[in-house]
């Protein structure tokens, strides 16, 4: 397998982000669509998957994966699969229009680089057990990453899958939760809370670390150095800020629904661009 993504610093990852944060504002602004808040929180996580952390395997099968199971962060992906090769940029202008296949929730189908369709919380993990499982059976060597919102984790399809994996010792799964407290009707602790998280995720057989989300340095070393242990499948506790980047989006419930407007985003601009 060949090795990571072509490594750039912290500094030039981040300045990605906020770039990339801003084409996501652009892109949800001009469908009239939301989840600004779910795409700013998730976006220094892929950035550090696909601008530092995946082994992108000469073949096809090699590759690692990413599954985000929080699909209704998909622009967020879009706008990183565009930046990272898997399709030119230009096509971010179909999003959401009629017939294109750049929809709201992540879509395999005709995007290049995405690996699954999700939108329906509580998916995902499910789905990268297989993908991992048949790896094994298969002898490749790739890695499979999830993205979990708080949603997926008041799913019990997820704590399902959490089992299966621990149970199998499917050390090729790595499960990173955009831990940003904050989901569509209120604050998880109000909704539903999942405190204390990694000790789910301990008990049910992983090994687990808590980390920044938005600290690109550390997100992409403990990506990279995924598995943290032989035999276990690796859960990330990523505590991220809802609307990251945006001073008057961040921790606000607001931004889950809410539209950018012009003067929005011409606010957003002078915090996200240099």
């Amino acid at each position: 397998m060949s090795g990571a993504s072509a490594q750039v610093g912290p500094v030039e990852l981040a300045t990605t982000a906020d770039r990339l944060r801003f084409e996501v504002l652009r892109m949800i602004a001009r469908a009239r669509s939301c989840h600004v808040g779910s795409c700013l929180s998730v976006m220094d996580i892929l950035v550090a998957l696909y601008g530092g952390a995946l082994r992108r395997g000469t073949e096809r099968e090699e590759r690692d994966r990413v599954i985000l199971s929080k699909g209704h962060a998909a622009a967020a992906l879009y706008a990183v699969l565009a930046e990272y090769g898997h399709f030119p940029a230009e096509r971010l202008e179909d999003y959401l229009k009629d017939g294109s296949p750049f929809i709201a929730h992540t879509n395999t189908f005709g995007i290049p680089g995405v690996e699954f369709s999700t939108g329906s919380l509580g998916h995902g993990l499910s789905v990268a057990n297989g993908i991992a499982l048949a790896g094994r059976v298969r002898g490749r060597a790739h890695r499979v990453f999830t993205i979990l919102s708080e949603g997926d984790c008041q799913e019990g399809s997820t704590w399902e899958a959490a089992m299966f994996a621990g149970h199998h010792r499917l050390s090729s799964m790595i499960c990173i939760v955009d831990h940003n407290k904050i989901q569509n009707f209120g604050r998880v602790d109000e909704v539903l809370g999942l405190a204390p998280l990694d000790a789910k995720f301990e008990a049910a057989g992983w090994a687990t670390r808590n980390i920044d989300g938005h600290d690109l340095a550390a997100l992409v070393e403990a990506l990279s150095a995924a598995p943290f242990e032989p035999g276990r499948p690796t859960a990330l506790i990523a505590h991220t800020i809802k609307g990251k980047g945006v001073s008057f989006m961040e921790d606000q419930l607001k931004w889950h629904y809410q539209t950018p407007s012009a003067d929005d985003l011409s606010a957003a601009r002078l915090e996200l661009l240099p």
